[in-house]
């Protein structure tokens, strides 16, 4: 599917509140918020076919898409983690193929796969690292 009619398809298939999306499969049904468009974890801003996880921002504890998602319903600023929280095992990245959450290691250790079912992420969120997390 050429990605202009994923795009396409995808905003057909927006929730009527787009400010949360609860997504069925986890343990306990996770919840994540912002202009989410599928089951997958998709949003209005990042939506191609590679966009499945969600983040856990440490400054609410809710899980996003992305951080414009934050940024448009949070009502805060972003609280990046820290290196040392990292390490100590917190999950912080939600699958959204899966529904399985993963600490940072285990995310971004394994080859722009999940761990838990082989899905395949975009390997472009590593770019954006600094946004969600201090690395430093």
């Amino acid at each position: 599917m050429s990605r202009a009619k994923l795009t396409q398809s995808l905003k057909k298939r927006l929730p009527n509140s787009p400010s949360e999306q609860i997504i069925k499969g986890t343990t306990f049904m996770t919840r994540v918020h912002g202009a989410v468009v599928d089951d997958k974890t998709r949003c209005a801003h990042y939506h191609l076919v590679l966009d499945i996880i969600a983040i856990k921002f440490k400054c609410c504890g809710r899980y996003y898409p992305c951080y414009q998602c934050h940024e448009e319903i949070s009502g805060h600023s972003i609280q990046r983690w820290r290196r040392d929280e990292l390490k100590s095992g917190h999950k912080v990245i939600l699958c959204g193929e899966c529904k399985k959450t993963l600490t940072f290691d285990e995310y971004s250790n394994n080859g722009a796969k999940c761990l838990c079912c082989d899905a395949n992420f975009n390997p472009k969120c590593a770019l954006h690292y600094d946004l969600y997390f201090d690395l430093s």
